[in-house]
C-alpha cells in the first residue's frame, strides 16, 4: 500500500523522514536496546531527548529567556480551563470568538469568572476575522484570548489584536511552527501538537515567567498549575514521552528545512496554488474572506451537498484522504500543514480540475 495524500485537520500528516527514523529506532533507540516507548522518563537517554527538543523549539521560535516551554498532557482543550485557573486573578477575561475552539475556550472560562466576548465573527459562520484594532478591552481584564488560526473555518489573524496593554493569550494549535512569530507579544502561546508538530496527546505551552505563580484560583488541582510543571521542567509526573521524542524529530526536520522563514515561504506557495484555483473555478469556491485566509486550512464548497459528497468520495478513491469538511460547516477542507508536500497540493488541484470538467 502506498502512502496517500492525507489532508486531515488533525491528527495530521507528519514528515515521512521523521516516521522512517522513528520506525528504524522503534526497537533500539540510540544503542539503549529499547524503544523510547519503554524507557524511563528519568533516564539519561530521555533527559537528552527532552532537553534537545526544548532547545530546538527555542531556536526555531527564537523564544526569549524569560519564557518557559512546557510539554503537557490534555491537549489544547485542557488549556481552556488551565488558563483561567492560573491567570484569572481579577476573575475577568476578554475573549475574541472566531470559531468553535475560541467559543469553547470562552464557555470554559465562564465557569471561573466573567468571560467577556468582546468581538465575534459568528454572525457570518466565522468566515472572517473581526477588526481588532480598537476593542472594548475591560479595564480589569486579566488577559485577552484568541485562537489565532481557526482550523474548522480556515481563518487566520494576520494582525494581532490591540490588547491595550493586557496580556495576550493565543491558541496556535493549527498554525504552530508554520511561520516565524514574535513570542514576546504574547503572555502565553500554546498549541496541541497533533496538527503540525507531532502525534495526538500533548500540548506545548510557551509561557512568560511572571505568569507562573502560586496565586491561582482556589481549588485548582496540582496538575493544572503551570508552576507545578515549570518547577519540574515538565517532569512532575511521567510526561507524554513518545510525543516529545517525535516532536523533537520534527523540530530537527524543520531546522534542516531552513527554519520557520523557509516554512512560511513554502506554505504560502502551497496555499497560493489552491486559492488561485478556487478563485477561478466555476464549480468550487472558497468560504473565507480573502484577507483572512489561513495558510494551513482551506475550506471550500460546490454549493451543492450531493456534489460535495460525490467529490469527497471520488477524491478518496484517487488517493486524497480526509477532505470532508467539519460536520459543523459541511463542504470540503484541505489541511495543508508543513509536512504536506507541494506535489500533494498540485495533484489535488489537478484532480479538482478534472472533476470540474466531468461535472460541469
Amino acid at each position: 500500500m502506498s502512502r496517500v495524500y492525507n489532508f486531515s485537520a488533525g491528527p495530521a500528516v507528519l514528515p515521512e523522514e521523521v516516521l522512517k527514523e522513528a520506525a528504524a529506532e522503534m526497537l533500539d533507540y540510540n544503542g539503549t536496546g529499547m524503544s523510547v516507548m519503554e524507557m524511563s522518563h528519568r533516564s539519561k537517554a530521555f533527559e537528552e531527548i527532552i532537553k534537545t527538543a526544548e532547545q530546538d523549539i527555542r531556536d526555531l521560535m527564537k523564544i526569549p529567556d524569560n519564557y518557559k516551554v512546557l510539554f503537557l498532557q490534555g491537549g489544547a482543550s485542557q488549556q481552556f480551563a488551565m488558563i483561567p485557573m492560573n491567570l484569572m486573578k481579577n476573575k475577568v477575561a476578554d475573549y475574541i470568538v472566531t470559531g468553535q475552539w475560541a467559543k469553547k475556550a470562552w464557555q470554559e472560562a465562564s465557569k471561573y469568572g466573567k468571560a467577556n466576548k468582546i468581538a465575534s465573527s459568528e454572525d457570518e459562520t466565522f468566515s472572517y476575522i473581526p477588526d481588532c484594532s480598537d476593542l472594548p478591552i475591560s479595564e480589569d481584564a486579566d488577559y485577552v484570548y484568541i485562537c489565532e488560526n481557526n482550523t474548522i473555518y480556515g481563518t487566520k489573524f494576520k494582525t494581532l489584536p490591540n490588547t491595550k496593554g493586557k496580556t495576550l493569550v493565543a491558541d496556535v494549535s493549527s498554525c504552530f511552527l508554520s511561520e516565524p512569530v514574535d513570542v514576546s507579544k504574547y503572555g502565553i502561546i500554546y498549541g496541541g501538537v497533533q496538527k503540525n508538530v507531532g502525534p495526538a496527546g500533548m500540548v506545548i505551552v510557551i509561557i512568560r515567567e511572571d505568569l507562573i505563580t502560586d496565586d491561582v484560583l482556589e481549588g485548582t488541582p496540582t496538575m493544572l498549575k503551570f508552576k507545578t510543571h515549570a518547577d519540574a521542567d515538565s517532569l512532575y509526573n511521567t510526561p507524554p514521552a513518545y510525543n516529545i521524542y517525535i516532536c523533537g524529530k520534527v523540530f530537527k526536520w524543520l531546522k534542516k528545512m531552513g527554519g520557520l522563514e523557509k516554512m512560511k515561504e513554502l506554505n504560502e506557495k502551497k496555499a497560493k496554488i489552491l486559492y488561485d484555483f478556487l478563485d477561478e473555478s466555476k464549480l468550487f469556491k472558497g468560504t473565507v474572506r480573502k484577507e483572512d485566509r489561513s495558510l494551513m486550512n482551506v475550506p471550500f464548497v460546490t454549493g451543492d451537498a450531493d456534489m460535495d459528497a460525490k467529490f469527497v468520495k471520488e477524491a478518496k478513491e484517487a488517493g486524497f484522504e480526509n477532505l470532508k469538511g467539519h460536520r459543523s460547516v459541511g463542504g470540503m477542507r484541505a489541511s495543508i500543514y508543513n509536512a504536506m508536500p507541494i506535489e500533494g497540493v498540485e495533484k489535488l488541484v489537478e484532480f479538482m480540475k478534472k472533476f470540474e470538467k466531468e461535472n460541469a
